[in-house]
């Protein structure tokens, strides 16, 4: 079991989301362009119902979002990731960016400041919400995955606290050749070197990057 980031956005001056995500840009102003690599994929397409057995491209980036998924039991989120609503829950009628079937398939624990019950999807997603915080997360995520791996799926706030812990195994990062020039920063003021991590593989793809960092002992 390895407690892993897969196929995490990153531009080249280091943001992972652009600034004022909304109901209208879930990644933030301009954060589309930093998953531009995974968008035209067949992977990507029939997730979405948007292809059929031909449509979508094939290739290295195909090859990385199909296999980002691979031996995941468990995920774990932010609030972010779950919504653009703030504070307080007012209800309980969001359910999600990703309509009645979310592409999980596992059971996702988001990280919240604010009680709410479990939230059971179509497909075999079930989302809880931890008031408890990333430590408590882990451990309900690991006893849900059943011995496969946990994948974190950011934001980028919930990678930077679970790096900073030392509690991510392996980091795949997707480094798109664009700028955001302000957004939410993946690597400020956290030094990956002292932590323990380093890059172990790099991958050019057609439209990103693939860049494998892995903790040391």
């Amino acid at each position: 079991m390895k407690v892993r980031v897969a196929a995490f956005g990153v531009t080249l001056d280091g943001y992972s989301a652009g600034p004022d995500q909304s109901l209208e840009n879930p990644l933030g102003v301009n954060g589309g362009e930093m998953m531009g690599w995974v968008f035209p994929t067949r992977f990507f397409c029939r997730m979405h119902g948007k292809a059929g057995e031909s449509e979508g491209e094939t290739g290295i980036d195909n090859d990385m979002a199909e296999q980002s998924f691979v031996n995941v039991g468990a995920w774990i989120l932010g609030r972010n990731m779950f919504g653009p609503v703030r504070g307080p829950w007012p209800d309980e009628n969001w359910r999600g960016w990703w309509g009645e079937e979310p592409p999980y398939h596992v059971q996702v624990f988001v990280l919240t400041n604010y009680a709410r019950p479990p939230l059971v999807m179509k497909g075999g997603t079930t989302f809880h919400f931890v008031t408890d915080g990333i430590h408590v997360a882990l451990e309900r995520a690991r006893a849900a995955a059943g011995g496969r791996d946990v994948r974190i799926g950011g934001g980028v706030a919930t990678v930077r606290q679970y790096l900073e812990a030392r509690l991510i195994d392996e980091l795949h990062l997707a480094v798109r050749p664009v700028l955001l020039g302000r957004g939410e920063s993946l690597f400020r003021n956290l030094d990956l070197r002292a932590l323990g991590y380093q890059c172990t593989r790099s991958v050019a793809g057609e439209r990103a990057t693939h860049m494998f960092l892995h903790r040391q002992g």
